[in-house]
Parts: C-alpha cells; sequence; structure tokens
C-alpha cells in the first residue's frame, strides 16, 4: 500500500477541492445519478471521459473499452447500454474514438499481442470492409487516423442496431446515437457526422458520414 500512498493524498486534495466549491456536492451524489449522456470510449488512460466534456462525476455515464468496439454478443457492454437506456433513460449515446489508438493500430500493422488479437479482429473487418478506400490513402498516419473515424463510425452503427436501441426508439423514446473522435495532439473532439434518433435515420447518416471529408 506504500507504493500507491500518493494516489490517497491525492484522492483527499481532489475532494478538499470539489468540498471546498461545493459543500454539498457528495451528499447530492452518494443520492442519485441522472446523466443525460452515455459514453462508450477506448480504455486508453489519455482519454478522460469527464474531463473531456468538462462534465462533473454523475453527470456522464461510461463504459470503456479497447479500441471503443460495440458488439452483439459483448454483454458486458450490452448491459451498460440497457441499464442507461431503460433505467437512467439517458438521451444520447455517444461513442468516443480517438487517433493514435493502440487497438486501432496493432489492427492496422496485423500486430499479434496475445488474447486481444481476438478482440481487435472486429477492427480487422472494418479494415477489410473498407480496404479499398484506405489504399487510396498514400499516407500511412492518416490511413490509420481514417481507420480510427471508419471504427467509431461502425461502432456507433452497432450500437443503433442493438435491441436495446431499437426497442428505445419503437417506444418513441428520445435517444440519439451519436460517433466522435478525440485529437490527442490538440485535446479536441471532432463529430464524425453520424447521429441518429431513429433506426431510418440510422442508415442514412452512416453513409453520410463516409462520404464526409475531414
Amino acid at each position: 500500500m506504500k507504493d500507491l500512498a500518493h494516489l490517497f493524498r491525492n484522492n483527499r486534495a481532489w475532494t478538499a477541492n470539489i468540498l471546498a466549491k461545493d459543500p454539498f456536492f457528495f451528499d447530492r451524489l452518494s443520492r442519485q445519478q441522472s446523466p443525460k449522456y452515455l459514453w462508450i470510449g477506448c480504455s486508453d488512460s489519455r482519454v478522460p471521459a469527464n474531463e473531456i466534456v468538462g462534465l462533473l462525476p454523475g453527470e456522464l455515464f461510461v463504459h470503456r473499452n479497447v479500441a471503443n468496439i460495440v458488439v452483439q454478443t459483448d454483454l458486458n457492454c450490452l448491459s451498460v447500454i440497457q441499464y442507461a437506456v431503460e433505467v437512467l433513460h439517458v438521451e444520447h449515446i455517444i461513442v468516443t474514438g480517438h487517433y493514435g489508438c493502440g487497438g486501432v493500430q496493432a489492427a492496422f500493422h496485423g500486430l499479434r499481442l496475445g488474447l486481444i488479437d481476438d478482440w481487435l479482429r472486429h477492427v480487422e473487418d472494418i479494415m477489410r470492409k473498407h480496404a479499398a478506400a484506405l489504399s487510396m490513402i498514400p499516407d500511412e498516419t492518416k490511413a490509420l487516423n481514417r481507420l480510427c473515424e471508419l471504427n467509431v463510425i461502425q461502432q456507433a452503427v452497432n450500437v443503433g442496431e442493438t435491441t436495446i436501441v431499437r426497442q428505445a426508439w419503437e417506444r418513441g423514446e428520445v435517444l440519439t446515437v451519436h460517433g466522435w473522435i478525440y485529437d490527442l495532439n490538440d485535446g479536441l473532439l471532432r463529430d464524425l457526422e453520424i447521429s441518429a434518433s431513429s433506426r431510418e435515420e440510422l442508415s442514412s447518416t452512416y453513409m453520410r458520414a463516409l462520404t464526409a471529408s475531414r
């Protein structure tokens, strides 16, 4: 525990800072959470969800995994989406990737890292699907960045295709799925122009996102 003592010191300092600004913050926080947003992002330590969008604890429900992947067989991710939609009644699900993603890079270069290779096959599938478009980008860094974008776009579609989201739309609930990407070089988020509030809109916005120039 001695090796991690600095983390406890940081925690006490953080708590003191919060209380100095708002003495009742933790009292309110302990009684309920009512976020309007579900953030599905990458596990990368350089991409702290709350801080990027300037929200406090309790204002953003978060799920993170390597390369911000959403697949219909991942019960962990699906459980988070189900809880967010049906219990917390979030109004926005935001899939957020980032340039320089290690998982996407591994898939792009065909690296073999162990168990995670099976997980990253989902990114490899996206790369194969868009192989022709990616081959037209001569600069490797730009091609890699585009794969990061394509991954986000596909994962946003995957969210919209879950039975959870589809049923919420069928019930007429206010729920929008978004795809964003974060740039580690300047700290800014960019909208990938995929945003859907219905199943019908999901298809058209997907095509628009694929053809959008950046």
